[in-house]
């Protein structure tokens, strides 16, 4: 996500090196591709305006420090701006001893259904019980699908089979919930295709009559535009208490984050960053503005390797490592761990200084090459996995057909194994600074160039563009910013 706004913080870059401090000449191209940037990425007119003042206002005359080139410095003031729009946020959801009623809302689409399994789940990790209601009567299958959600993580879900009346639905369930000791109720309501009063109306009679703590908006991070008009629509309807941005992994272009509170005034609470039930976090505004400038998120890598490997396996494995005992199945036990549909391109875009080569691995099926690494580990024999170094010529063969693969494949693993086991060994038995002294040492030796030079791909093929393709992109772009621009005035 936020690739075009990546793009340009980049070229904006480049323009200001070799310069000396940062004056209104050299920074007049370099602000202009951040404001063509933010375009591009859909956001909001008048985000823009105000956002792009901002910089400016901090950027003119500015004296750049000792230690910071212009580039350095712009990457600064564009991330100060950024925490500014986005921040500041308290993404804790307050409870109180008696039952707490949380009501999503938001347009059809938007993921609300699979949003409240998600912040089930979220409030399952955190010992917090609580009851989904199935209050969208409007689409019968979102009720079986909240259902089948309820059992996935294995909470309750209150449904009335044949109701009309959602505002009944809540009462009744709220009466269930507090019998039962329940700590947190989640209101599934019904959404619509667009914005009309009978929606809004359903809503005003259940916020009215079942008084929820919290209405969280539900928004798709994908729509744009529409993103900014809906939660207009819905902030005026309703006292909104946050927003919930879902579907902020894949082409997002972020318009609709830098855009919604703006027009809400309202903070973002959580972001979804997957189809996964447990793909829900809660939103940090300095994690984001990083990943926006490119610079990574240590404190979300750190969140993400949490969840992948647990404290006490990685302690079992160090062990194991120390001791000589690194083998083909726990190689095997790491690349499963990594194997999550989008885990690997989400980590490659929280490490810092990375996020240049994500495209370069939306062109890669990097998962489909770990499934096909633990398909080969597979097929070899217990004796294999435990002491790779009796795999000889014939045994390669052998396992190569059993894994449907060439035997060059089965030759590269054993050639990766050869070098990383020694490497784990000795890193195992160094502190976190000579483990990334381990790590430089590597990146210098060319082990782990993750293909620098790689040409530009076009997404979803693995073609190169040709010039005749990348200006007939470049006038739509312009074409498109101009239209943009003369709605932005047009409207003032």
């Amino acid at each position: 996500m936020f690739e075009s706004l990546q793009d340009g913080i980049r070229s904006a870059l480049k323009t200001l090196r070799g310069k000396g401090k940062l004056t209104e000449s050299n920074m007049r191209d370099g602000l202009d591709l951040v404001e063509r940037s933010l375009l591009e990425a859909d956001v909001s007119y008048d985000v823009i305006k105000a956002f792009m003042a901002g910089v400016t206002e901090r950027a003119m005359g500015r004296r750049v420090m000792l230690s910071l080139d212009p580039g350095q410095e712009l990457v600064g003031i564009v991330r100060d701006e950024l925490l500014s729009v986005l921040g500041p946020v308290d993404p804790s959801i307050r409870l109180h001893e008696a039952c707490n009623v949380i009501m999503l809302c938001g347009l059809q689409g938007s993921g609300k259904t699979t949003t409240c399994g998600k912040l089930a789940k979220l409030l399952q990790a955190n010992h917090v019980t609580s009851m989904l209601v199935a209050a969208d009567l409007q689409r019968p299958a979102a009720i079986e699908q909240l259902h089948v959600i309820g059992r996935q993580i294995g909470v309750p879900v209150y449904s009335e089979p044949g109701a009309t009346d959602p505002v009944k639905v809540c009462q009744n369930a709220k009466a269930r919930a507090e019998s039962e000791g329940v700590r947190v109720l989640i209101l599934d309501t019904a959404g619509r295709l667009a914005i009309d009063e009978e929606l809004m109306n359903q809503l005003r009679r259940i916020d009215h009559q079942v008084s929820p703590d919290h209405v969280f908006f539900v928004v798709d991070g994908m729509t744009g535009q529409d993103a900014v008009r809906s939660a207009g629509a819905f902030n005026a309807a309703l006292e909104l208490d946050g927003v919930i941005m879902t579907k902020l992994d894949g082409d997002a272009r972020g318009g609709a984050l830098l855009s919604v509170k703006h027009v809400t005034g309202v903070p973002i609470k959580f972001i979804g960053t997957g189809e996964q039930i447990d793909a829900l976090e809660p939103f940090r505004p300095e994690g984001m503005a990083s990943r926006i400038l490119g610079l990574g998120d240590i404190l979300g890598l750190v969140d993400v390797a949490r969840q992948v490997v647990t404290e006490q396996q990685q302690k079992d494995l160090e062990e194991k490592i120390r001791a000589g005992e690194f083998t083909l199945d726990d190689f095997k036990v790491q690349l499963e761990s990594l194997s999550r549909p989008g885990l690997i391109q989400k980590l490659i875009g929280l490490m810092p200084g990375m996020s240049q080569f994500t495209e370069m691995m939306e062109q890669m099926d990097a998962e489909g090459d770990t499934r096909r690494l633990i398909g080969i580990i597979n097929s070899m024999t217990t004796a294999e996995r435990r002491n790779p170094k009796v795999i000889d010529q014939s045994r390669r063969n052998r396992i190569a057909r059993g894994a449907g693969v060439p035997v060059s494949e089965v030759n590269n693993l054993v050639k990766q194994y050869d070098v990383m086991a020694p490497i784990m060994k000795t890193m195992a038995s160094k502190g976190m600074a000579g483990r990334m002294q381990a790590i430089r040492e590597l990146q210098q030796s060319g082990m782990m160039d993750p293909g620098r030079g790689m040409p530009r791909l076009k997404k979803g093929t693995g073609k190169r563009l040709n010039s005749k393709e990348r200006l007939k992109q470049k006038k739509q772009r312009d074409k498109d910013l101009r239209r943009r621009k003369r709605q932005g005035r047009d409207s003032d």
